[in-house]
């Protein structure tokens, strides 16, 4: 089995539909650069038929990325289908993104259809993309809902039809990790031309596990994950690309496979589609928050300052932070203050530390961090 993982980033398309989150043209043309630049497989460019905006997207991102696959996505329906192929046009690397849903939940209240009716469909729109492009992603909506014996005929058939990857979407984020991963295994051991197509993770993160679950699906033999900077998206949003990239970088004598992400580029990427979206970051959000390398607690400084590897597994430098943090607060000890106040230029005498120490914890009683300008304040004044 492959040791590369495919970064399918779909943060132009289930990103933007963010409630809120409305991009332009140019805005997606920035994201998109950066993305390719970041290394990532495909970009899912947008839903072509949905709008005029949205097609004129997917066609002018077809027309100026050079070095990845340019996806569309549609409904099972030839029309969708037909719009975004001319959307895809110009695209060097192309691939039409279709599907349909596979639970019962879907198919009776959604799609008011049989399962059978649905298979077939599915089957058609497959034969129909093909004729357009031979990269080629059925979705099975509600995936992590669906009966498994329904998931296995239809997976088998839209293969033998011509798909080429089979998205697995985890849709209301309703799975464990351990059920995902079975969910993974299972289509892999018991559809038989499996071999004959790559299986992707699409993650929802409603119960906080769009990452585990994804994880999950790569330790399982999925190998593409689907994914969008931040982790935005619909509701609680998808699986972060950032936390996926840097899970498998960093923990890579479990997972033992990689993606082609230049991680020392996410920090620049969270940051140009947070400005962009407006949609901010937590600043404890994993890998690339705020506060992912900062340090407050006294006990903490003063493990990372004798060795960084006490309390970060991940180096800053990785992501492309410059450094960690040591952020000043009443939890903090000497060693934190004293480090502080070497990267302003000062020394003391361990008698005058200990006056300036006494004077810090006071002011750090009273407000939640203490800053440059403080700390020269008790310097100068003391």
């Amino acid at each position: 089995m492959s040791g590369q993982v495919y970064v399918f980033d779909t943060t132009l398309r289930d990103g933007e539909q963010s409630p809120g989150v409305r991009l332009s043209l140019d805005q997606k043309l920035e994201i998109a650069f950066v993305l390719q630049e970041l290394g990532v497989d495909i970009i899912e460019a947008g839903f072509p038929i949905s709008s005029p905006g949205d097609f004129e997207s997917v066609r002018r991102l077809s027309e100026e990325l050079e070095s990845v696959v340019v996806c569309g996505l549609t409904r099972a329906r030839s029309k969708d289908i037909e719009v975004a192929a001319d959307a895809l046009g110009p695209a060097k690397r192309k691939r039409i993104h279709t599907g349909l849903g596979v639970s019962e939940n879907h198919l009776q209240y959604k799609l008011k259809m049989s399962e059978a009716r649905a298979l077939e469909i599915g089957v058609e729109a497959v034969k129909l993309a093909r004729q357009f492009t031979d990269d080629v992603e059925y979705f099975m909506e509600d995936s992590g809902r669906a009966d498994k014996e329904y998931l296995y005929r239809v997976t088998e058939a839209v293969i033998a039809a011509g798909a080429t990857t089979i998205n697995v979407p985890d849709t209301t984020g309703f799975t464990s990790p351990d059920e995902y991963y079975s969910l993974i295994k299972n289509l892999l051991d018991n559809v038989p031309n499996a071999d004959k197509a790559i299986f992707s993770c699409h993650c929802h993160n409603d119960l906080g596990m769009a990452t585990a679950n994804t994880l999950a699906g790569v330790m399982a033999g999925a190998r593409q994950v689907e994914v969008t900077v931040n982790g935005i998206g619909e509701r609680a949003g998808n699986t972060a690309l950032e936390e996926v990239a840097v899970a498998l970088r960093v923990r890579h004598d479990k997972f033992e496979v990689d993606t082609k992400i230049d991680t020392t580029k996410l920090l620049s990427a969270s940051r140009l589609v947070s400005k962009l979206t407006g949609m901010v970051v937590q600043r404890n959000k994993a890998v690339v928050g705020a506060n992912a390398y900062a340090h407050s607690s006294g006990i903490h400084q003063d493990g990372v300052l004798k060795e960084r590897s006490t309390y970060e597994i991940i180096d800053p430098r990785l992501v492309g932070a410059e450094k960690s943090e040591i952020i000043l607060t009443a939890r903090s000890g000497r060693h934190g203050l004293k480090h502080r106040l070497a990267e302003m230029g000062f020394s003391f005498t361990d008698e005058r530390f200990e006056q300036i120490y006494g004077d810090f914890l006071k002011l750090a009683d009273t407000r939640s961090e203490v800053d440059e300008d403080d700390l020269k304040t008790l310097v100068t004044t003391g």
